[in-house]
């Protein structure tokens, strides 16, 4: 189905469909945005969009969540890393910039580490897990304190999702992503990453915690905040997101050349 210059279509993994949305317009690396857990890639969309004037652009729901179809299991995040490589086989995408938010993150970092060479680029939006949502009954509370935050039009975009995925599965699976080492892969990510940060964020780290990684982090990590924004930043702020993602891309963000939005401010580039 085509409309808006976007196609939905679908694509088989291990037997099963895996439902996504792809852009008609744009060039060069496509650039593959993965959503976070309990909900499908709708949420992605408005971000998307924006940098669709330029870029191809692939939202898929990963097997399991949105309109994918259903598995027998939930899968973890590792299995979810190696579905993202299939969908790539899928649709013959050789090498992708990948943006990622939250549950995203650690997918795209799992993919970097395991097929760098699939990976040009790595965006980590609000990147989620790890020893800050430690432990899990902390995690829950930042996740609830988030929802407060975020804007009122992401109800009937993600509730329906959520629903879907169920209240023990989004447990068992938040429990995961608890557990992952977020900050380790980072650290050592094998290819250049942008992390961007919503300066409202519950899940995220402290502005010092923020400092102590960027110090540790080797040449290959820039560093962006946008400071209104709270976890869903690419629903959120779809357009400073895009400004940032570009202008990082085009190297203008490293050179300090860049023009960001008000409220968008580069910590370390």
């Amino acid at each position: 189905m085509v409309a808006d210059g976007w196609v939905t279509e679908y694509v088989r993994v291990e037997g099963k469909s895996v439902h996504l949305k792809r852009s008609l317009g744009g060039s060069g690396v496509p650039l593959v945005h993965i959503h976070g857990f309990g909900i499908s890639g709708a949420y992605l969309m408005p971000t998307a969009r924006v940098l669709a004037g330029r870029w191809l652009n692939v939202v898929p729901d990963l097997p399991g969540y949105g309109r994918s179809e259903r598995r027998d299991h939930v899968l973890d995040i590792r299995a979810l890393a190696g579905a993202l490589l299939a969908i790539l086989d899928a649709l013959n995408i050789d090498q992708a910039v990948l943006i990622g938010n939250s549950m995203g993150c650690p997918i795209g970092l799992e993919v970097a580490h395991e097929a760098p060479e699939r990976v040009r680029r790595l965006v980590l939006v609000s990147p989620a897990g790890g020893i800050q949502n430690q432990p899990l009954p902390r995690g829950l509370g930042q996740l609830a304190l988030d929802v407060m935050r975020e804007s009122p039009r992401m109800v009937p975009v993600a509730l329906p999702d959520y629903l879907r995925f169920g209240p023990i599965n989004g447990l068992r699976l938040f429990h995961q992503l608890t557990l992952f080492p977020s900050l380790e892969r980072l650290l050592h990510s094998p290819v250049p990453t942008l992390a961007v940060l919503g300066g409202r964020d519950p899940l995220m780290p402290s502005p010092s915690r923020v400092d102590e990684v960027v110090r540790l982090a080797s040449e290959h990590l820039a560093v962006a905040l946008v400071e209104r924004a709270a976890h869903a930043v690419n629903f959120s702020h779809p357009e400073e997101l895009a400004k940032v993602v570009e202008a990082w891309l085009d190297g203008a963000l490293l050179a300090g050349g860049a023009q960001l939005p008000a409220g968008v401010r580069v910590i370390y580039s």
